[in-house]
């Protein structure tokens, strides 16, 4: 059995993708959607600045 390496994102990213929903008025699920991620993944990443 092989294992699943995690796939890593971009610093500049993570603060695009926050920005959606901080700055833009995106819901987390709008902004999760257009960027083919998981909610959760934008959820963590609300506390990265």
């Amino acid at each position: 059995m092989t294992k699943r390496k995690n796939k890593s994102y971009r610093t500049e990213f993570k603060q695009e993708a926050v920005a959606l929903v901080i700055e833009q008025g995106y819901s987390v699920s709008e902004a999760a959607a257009s960027l083919e991620i998981t909610t959760k993944l934008i959820y963590s990443w609300k506390f990265i600045k």
